[in-house]
């Protein structure tokens, strides 16, 4: 079997193509990246190592699946992943890349008769819609408290949910995408499974204040710089749910055992109530691993698409294969640390 990655070199798409050729060893796996993203050739010498064919080209280009030999699944990884695009970068980057891009993936799968595992986001939920559930306020975190509506419970936000709202630039194009895809699967016969992801987190994430907060966090406690509290009065309280990469591998190699037992259909796949933390609470087990207490400010005015509370139902991923987190905030934190430790030199003048 032959599996081509896009964003093959960043983050997600690096863990998943050495996942996978660990996994399967006599498949070829193919990275295709534009190598744009501060820190993603760093990944290019290990794939390299492994016998992972790397592919430079931007998925923008119709042309460059034309340097791709037939392959047989695409996981399309490939995004500008900053919530803060349009308001504070460029918007119409990110829809060429999220939305274009996925486009022409999405024309190459089907002249390839291939299969599609598509990456995509929890924010094809309407921020708006998700800041209106009913919460309470307590001593480090926001929590959510029951509700009737559709789509929400204690466990978190559902497939279910309305996605009808505004969602960030972000989120909108990943929402389009996702649309599209629909319209192949039904149009064309294009067998596609999404994923609808949390916040990632793990070593070898280049965080930033828009994406991957927490390497962004760990690092800054590393190396003593200091962070703010943005929005919500700057208390720190906003909460998300964290999934280690290491477990979205687990169930992507899943997906690709067992295509049809996914196929034609839409999960949410986050950390789930259980690996949930608070800004202040990701500021405590820094603390402790760091060792330092650096200066947290406060930012009391929201971003536009901040979010209170989220954080992912996964009863019907669990429910279809038994799959679920393994890993919990702790762990996923000390990784990054550990990670950053090891790379120290290297990483200096990507993280900060």
């Amino acid at each position: 079997m032959h599996i081509l990655i896009t964003g093959g070199c960043g983050f997600v798409g690096s863990h998943l193509c050495r996942a996978l050729k660990t996994r399967f060893p006599g498949y070829k796996i193919t990275a295709l990246d534009n190598l744009v993203r501060k820190g993603a050739e760093l990944n290019v010498p290990l794939l390299q190592s492994m016998d992972i064919e790397i592919v430079q080209g931007d998925i923008r280009s119709r042309e460059i699946f034309a340097k791709v030999n037939s392959f047989d699944v695409m996981i399309d990884a490939a995004a500008e992943p900053s919530v803060l695009a349009g308001t504070q970068g460029d918007h119409r980057y990110l829809i060429d890349n999220n939305f274009n891009g996925t486009l022409n993936c999405l024309d190459a799968c089907t002249q390839n008769k291939a299969r599609l595992i598509f990456i995509s986001t929890s924010r094809v939920y309407p921020y708006a819609s998700v800041n209106k559930l009913p919460f309470v306020e307590e001593t480090t975190r926001y929590t959510f408290t029951p509700s009737a509506v559709e789509g929400y419970s204690e466990k978190g936000i559902a497939e279910s949910f309305d996605t009808h709202g505004a969602k960030t630039f972000y989120g909108a194009s990943k929402f389009a995408s996702e649309v599209l895809i629909e319209e192949y699967r039904t149009a064309l016969g294009l067998e596609a499974i999404i994923n609808r992801c949390g916040i990632i987190a793990g070593p070898g994430q280049m965080g930033k204040v828009d994406q991957g907060v927490a390497v962004y966090w760990a690092a800054a406690h590393f190396w003593k710089k200091p962070l703010a509290y943005f929005g919500f009065n700057g208390s720190g309280k906003q909460v998300r749910d964290f999934l280690h990469i290491k477990d979205l591998a687990a169930l992507i190699i899943r997906q690709i055992e067992d295509p049809y037992l996914f196929k034609d259909a839409y999960y949410q796949v986050g950390g789930g109530l259980r690996n949930t933390q608070s800004l202040l609470e990701l500021t405590d087990i820094c603390q402790r691993i760091s060792q330092h207490k650096i200066p947290v400010g406060t930012r009391l005015e929201n971003r536009s698409g901040d979010i209170r509370i989220y954080y992912s139902d996964n009863d019907l991923i669990e429910g279809r294969c038994g799959w679920k987190p393994t890993l919990g905030p702790e762990e996923i934190l000390s990784d990054i640390f550990n990670w950053i430790h090891r790379e120290e030199d290297k990483l200096r003048n990507v993280l900060i």
